[in-house]
């Protein structure tokens, strides 16, 4: 088969569906040396980073004066060198990207079928084409709908996802969502679960735990939590359970550390977690550690007694995933696809049981048996995902479209 791939987040590996694409495109080059991949971009940049240990890779960026797709070298360390430079990428050439340019140069390339990994395929596909669609949280969330050009793009992407021969998804519950809210035939959506990046094992040796904890000044016995401060991350409630939690632990030192980027503004939709630390007179009992890059996460997991995140909704849940792989429990919520991640590896509650979520830190911090017991179901249900598997069950997936054209 040749397969053509929408690059526009190839290199933007903070985001989910950058880092989907990342890991995906190496495992399936690996398992199906006999078909081509084709990346097609917007513009030179999104295929200057390569993919690593990618072959049988071509690369193209489509010509926005012309429409044709011009193709790009790619050098031995699997990086394509820039060619062409185009004027700042703007949402309107997004769409331009995704509803003329890709599905043009798919025709004009011959290619078998197409791949868009994000919620984004063409309105007027031109060859047979699979999209992943991560999550509804545009559609399903109120708060995350945005503004009207955003709301007429979900649509839009809505109704192209309908035509698509195939819709990909991270999760059977959101496969559930697609069906439902899409109005998708259930035989034409398949869930594909991800898998925590490689790098993301138990963390031992006492000199790295030891560097990670000196430089973001971590305590000795602590909660973590990793991840965004949007809405339905329900940042707030872990700090009222944590409030909770002292209460009920006065004699049991555990600080809480909260990770990521923290909200530049305090507003309904990025609460700022440090008011909120305030206002519950807990500030100096919680390290805010800030931005962690990915090489540094791993021992910050390790580390830690529990990750806590009882997220409102989620189409997959990496962090949960990656803490279990460095063999640190979870407390998640019940919601979305988080039981289907956790499983036995953590605790699953109700996302705004603050009372159960304090009783479920206490449980965990007061006995080390609970811990070990965890911690061994956490490595077993980390050990149930991995990137080969989704590569596996993706060419699955187009093996199956492709048949059908036949």
């Amino acid at each position: 088969m040749r397969v053509a791939i929408n690059a526009w987040f190839l290199p933007q590996e903070t985001t989910g569906s950058g880092q989907y694409l990342t890991h995906l495109l190496p495992e399936l080059s690996a398992l199906a040396p006999e078909d081509e991949f084709v990346l097609i971009a917007a513009h030179p940049s999104q295929l200057a980073t390569g993919v690593p240990d990618a072959t049988h890779c071509e690369a193209y960026v489509v010509n926005r004066d012309t429409g044709e797709p011009r193709e790009h070298s790619v050098d031995k360390d699997g990086s394509c060198r820039q060619t062409r430079l185009f004027q700042q990428l703007s949402h309107l050439s997004k769409v331009w990207f995704e509803q003329v340019g890709f599905p043009r140069a798919c025709r004009r390339l011959g290619v078998d079928l197409a791949h868009v990994p994000y919620w984004g395929s063409p309105l007027f596909p031109t060859v047979p084409t699979v999209v992943t669609v991560h999550d509804l949280i545009p559609l399903l969330l109120p708060a995350y709908r945005g503004k009207p050009l955003v709301r007429l793009y979900t649509r839009l992407v809505s109704v192209s996802a309908r035509r698509a021969a195939a819709v990909l998804t991270d999760s059977v519950a959101s496969q559930q969502d697609i069906i439902r809210h899409l109005r998708i035939p259930p035989e034409r959506v398949y869930p594909v679960l991800l898998a925590a990046d490689e790098r993301y094992r138990p963390v031992e040796d006492p000199e790295a735990l030891s560097a990670v904890r000196a430089r973001y000044a971590l305590p000795e016995r602590y909660f973590l939590y990793l991840g965004g401060f949007d809405q339905r991350k329900n940042v707030p409630v872990i700090l009222r359970a944590y409030a909770r939690f002292r209460q009920l632990a006065a004699d049991n030192p555990v600080r809480l550390v909260v990770a990521g980027k923290l909200p530049v503004q305090d507003t309904p939709f990025f609460p700022d977690p440090r008011r909120i630390a305030h206002e519950l007179h807990i500030a100096e009992e919680i390290t805010f550690a800030g931005w962690i890059p990915e090489e540094d996460k791993p021992a910050l997991y390790s580390s830690a007694l529990a990750l806590i995140f009882p997220s409102r909704y989620e189409g997959f849940g990496l962090p949960p995933l990656e803490a279990m792989a460095c063999g640190t429990p979870v407390i998640a919520s019940n919601r979305g696809s988080l039981p289907e991640v956790v499983g036995e590896g953590g605790l699953l509650l109700a996302p705004d049981d603050i009372e159960r979520l304090a009783w479920a830190m206490h449980r965990l911090a007061s006995s080390e048996e609970t811990r070990l017991s965890l911690r061994e179901q956490a490595l077993s249900q980390a050990a149930r995902f991995s990137w080969r598997k989704a590569a596996q069950e993706t060419h699955a997936v187009y093996e199956t479209v492709y048949r059908r054209q036949l």
